[in-house]
């Protein structure tokens, strides 16, 4: 992926080697919770309920230094989040709406947000309160370790899937699914989440699909690098590695196939008027 030498947003709050003392310690189920916010995408509006209310001030221990190959990637989220900046900038106005540009977080160890105070566990996610993305930048080895994912376009539909949260927000999707969850119908609230984290990543297709036309930055490798990332992430694989077994009921973010899908379909159309599929399709046909 040919990202190096473009602009950097400037919209970065830096709060890397000041890292939170304490934290939110997970067990039980909450492991569980973790493991799937981890690989891609706590849902934007159940952040609370995973890591803990509100907080105040951080406290900060002892800061530590920042080694080189860290702020590559941090320089690498810069670019793209610019990049993402630019695009959904232009997608906005062609819709006769503004777009309202997020923050991006950089953290290590533990950030306190509107949202609740995050550990590293819980990986990337978007805080509708504050209207920040937030990353710890070692997910990003996790991704290719652990999620057997490199290359740098695996990690920039990491960062667009992010964003992706935030146009919901901006466009009223997160709201409509806010408002299934109040019913308190738990599956019914589940399949809410599923169509918001699909559309969250048709989203960064989207974004993609404009990016590669604007930038022309994808080479050999780059889409399949990005495809593997969504199909590993899927709630099906997940719970199947961490239970031994399925629960359809409780899934929160879709299928490998899906999430793959939907990601795909942005990427190859770019059309954002299709987002709204998401939430006409029956839900056995997403």
């Amino acid at each position: 992926m040919k990202w190096e030498g473009r602009e950097e947003s400037q919209n970065v709050e830096d709060r890397r080697g000041m890292g939170m003392k304490g934290g939110v310690a997970l067990g039980g189920g909450g492991l569980v919770i973790a493991l799937i916010a981890m690989f891609l995408g706590v849902d934007p509006q159940q952040l609370a309920d995973i890591v803990g209310q509100p907080a105040g001030p951080a406290e900060h221990g002892e800061q530590r230094a920042i080694d080189p190959a860290e702020e590559r990637l941090a320089k690498f989220a810069r670019v793209i989040f610019r990049d993402t900046e630019i695009i959904w900038d232009e997608q906005f106005k062609r819709i006769g709406q503004k777009y309202r540009q997020p923050t991006l977080g950089l953290f290590s160890g533990h950030v306190s947000t509107a949202c609740g105070s995050a550990n590293a566990a819980v990986g990337p996610f978007y805080c509708p309160g504050d209207d920040h993305v937030f990353i710890d930048l070692s997910f990003f080895r996790q991704l290719e370790v652990e999620l057997k994912s490199p290359g740098e376009f695996a990690k920039a539909y990491v960062l667009a899937h992010e964003v992706g949260h935030h146009v919901q927000k901006l466009l009223g999707f997160s709201a409509r699914v806010d408002e299934v969850r109040r019913r308190g119908d738990k599956v019914e609230g589940n399949r809410a989440s599923v169509r918001l984290e699909l559309q969250a990543d048709f989203l960064a297709g989207v974004w993609a699909h404009h990016a590669q036309k604007k930038f022309n930055f994808l080479e050999r490798g780059d889409v399949e690098s990005a495809m593997h990332a969504a199909q590993q992430i899927g709630d099906d694989k997940l719970q199947k590695q961490s239970r031994g077994y399925v629960v359809p009921d409780s899934f929160t973010h879709g299928t490998s196939a899906q999430r793959a899908r939907w990601f795909k379909r942005g990427l190859e159309r770019g059309d954002l008027s299709e987002c709204k599929l998401l939430f006409e399709l029956r839900y056995d046909d997403l």
